[in-house]
């Protein structure tokens, strides 16, 4: 309402600017667009004062005024409208990047930079890390029988170590990438908050207290979960060669879809395991390529690749593909392990749930996208739904 009350008392004035502007144009006949576009005639920029200074000059072309106002007002209501919605919404997204975390509220402030590096405020990343080790677990459990509850303790802080410990990996590697793209210049490191030096202890630091979770597995899991180190430090050069680095990201997430059955069983049983890491890659490709859309722009003008660069118009298609081959590769796994019927009702829903997102995500909106890539934490939820009630059922 108080828009339509300015727009209503300036309307009069803003005519005359209109007039006057394409007057000074030498086109009255067929006004050029590129007028009604001009900053001189917007219409919050008048005042009293304004209207009364040209009132003579615009009587004087009212001759010229019947056949085009409808035109100039129409356009220029547009033009303000879609000012204003504009504004709004840079209003609303700088306060929301403006609200503080439970971080910036709770946490001292000397400890927050490295909390903010480790991504402690953002646990989405934990738990995609989290839920194929989760499934794993479930999944070697006895018939019967629920999960090994300190393995999955140890498993769940080891997910929370691991993923601050690539995101400070990430970081280090990228500082030179992240100033120059908008949602990752206020990083720690890339902002100057931390120096790269204060980064590579907090890692040490990080990749120590992990050291300490993995010596507590079998011997066969510290090999295999020491093996992973590779792919953590590796993964962040990959966006520096391929458009494929959400399938690195895919391999490396889902290394607990292996150590998980490990720690549990002492060995691999391939049949189950490896149908398991796969959906895992597969999952992994649909949630990184739908959160790779926030950056695409930035992406082409710093010159980092990414399958969403890659596939461009056609990722609905691409990510269909791989939703499918991660909820086909889920069954394989199941019908190998011989779990029962709640697991196959719980697999359905998670495909309602996967396909919801692919269908509805408005790659184009930043905002939608990342709502898409965090949603994904119920499929991660209803798969270890299925998992522990086939077991027990």
């Amino acid at each position: 309402m108080a828009l339509y009350r300015r727009l209503s008392r300036n309307r009069h004035v803003f005519r005359r600017h209109s007039i006057a502007a394409l007057y000074s144009s030498g086109d009255l006949t067929n006004p050029s667009p590129t007028v009604l576009h001009s900053p001189l005639i917007n219409p919050f920029q008048f005042s009293s004062s304004d209207d009364h200074n040209h009132t003579l000059n615009s009587r004087k072309l009212l001759t010229f005024y019947s056949p085009h106002s409808s035109r100039i007002e129409l356009s220029g209501f547009r033009q303000v409208l879609h000012f204003s919605t504009l504004a709004n919404s840079e209003e609303k997204k700088k306060n929301e990047q403006q609200k503080p975390s439970w971080v910036d509220t709770y946490l001292p402030q000397k400890i927050r930079p490295y909390a903010h590096l480790a991504r402690l405020d953002k646990p989405i990343g934990t738990w995609l890390l989290a839920w194929p080790c989760m499934w794993s677990i479930a999944l070697a459990a006895p018939l019967g029988s629920l999960p090994d509850l300190k393995i999955m303790t140890l498993f769940g802080c080891g997910a929370l170590l691991l993923r601050g410990a690539g995101c400070t990996v990430n970081d280090l590697l990228d500082r030179d990438i992240d100033t120059k793209v908008e949602r990752t210049r206020s990083r720690p490191i890339a902002s100057g908050v931390l120096t790269p030096f204060q980064g590579l202890t907090f890692l040490g630091f990080q990749l120590l207290l992990g050291l300490g979770i993995l010596l507590q597995l079998n011997n066969y899991s510290r090999i295999l979960g020491a093996s992973s180190l590779l792919l953590v430090f590796s993964y962040p050069l990959m966006k520096r060669f391929t458009f494929w680095p959400q399938a690195f990201l895919g391999l490396t997430f889902n290394w607990g879809a292996l150590l998980g059955w490990a720690a549990i069983k002492g060995s691999i049983d391939l049949a189950v395991v490896l149908p398991l890491y796969a959906s895992g890659v597969f999952w992994t490709l649909v949630y990184d390529t739908i959160y790779a859309h926030q950056d695409k722009e930035d992406d082409l003008k710093v010159g980092v690749k990414s399958t969403a660069l890659r596939f461009g118009d056609s990722t609905k298609e691409w990510i269909s593909g791989f939703g499918l081959a991660c909820i086909s590769s889920l069954a394989l796994s199941g019908i190998n392990a011989d779990i029962g019927w709640p697991y196959y009702a719980f697999l359905t829903a998670a495909s309602g749930q996967l396909a919801w997102q692919i269908w509805t995500v408005d790659l184009s909106s930043r905002a939608d996208c990342n709502r898409k890539f965090v949603s994904n934490k119920w499929f991660g939820a209803f798969i270890f739904g299925g998992i522990l009630f086939g077991r027990l059922l």
